[in-house]
């Protein structure tokens, strides 16, 4: 049981974590709008550098990723709160209703790990030379919460040890 409430608490944990970012992303928006902005525009890379041809410039393409990304963000708090709400009702139920709370889990937290891995890493990260930059680079965060995540989902998908069935046997003489 007490792996069961654990799972539950640290799906719990990751949905907290999102609502403060969901929160901070729209009470002070122009703070990562202007993060979002600079890596989109490449405009802290290293000079001279030949994939400038990737920078975009155009505001409404810099407000459509914020958007998207606190959009990304806010299903991915959503679902974790679903799925640590579902964990903590089924943490006395049957195989079967655990199953169905702990895949719900497994797709909130696969949306987290996606948007770390595809939208700062992969897009931000490489596409746009993110790692070039100083002071507008988020990959150490970005990998950072990939790994706070991924240690999650791994706790999330671990097996539910089964009962020692020889601790019930009587001791022999």
């Amino acid at each position: 049981m007490a792996l069961r409430v654990s799972k539950a608490v640290l799906v719990f944990a990751i949905a907290l974590f999102y609502t403060i970012l969901v929160l901070n992303n729209i009470t002070d928006y122009g703070s990562n709008y202007e993060f979002v902005r600079h890596v989109l525009m490449m405009d802290s890379t290293f000079p001279g550098n030949h994939l400038m041809w990737r920078a975009v410039h155009v505001p409404l393409v810099h407000t459509v990723f914020y958007i998207g990304i606190i959009a990304w963000e806010s299903v991915t708090m959503l679902l974790c709160w679903w799925a640590g709400v579902r964990l903590l009702k089924s943490y006395r139920a049957d195989r079967e209703q655990v199953a169905a709370a702990l895949n719900l889990a497994v797709i909130a937290l696969t949306t987290s790990l996606l948007m770390w891995l595809v939208a700062f890493l992969d897009v931000g990260g490489e596409w746009f030379l993110m790692w070039q930059a100083q002071r507008w680079n988020g990959q150490e965060e970005a990998f950072r919460m990939f790994t706070i995540v991924g240690v999650v989902f791994l706790v999330v998908v671990q097996r539910e040890p089964t009962p020692d069935r020889s601790a019930n046997l009587p001791l022999q003489d």
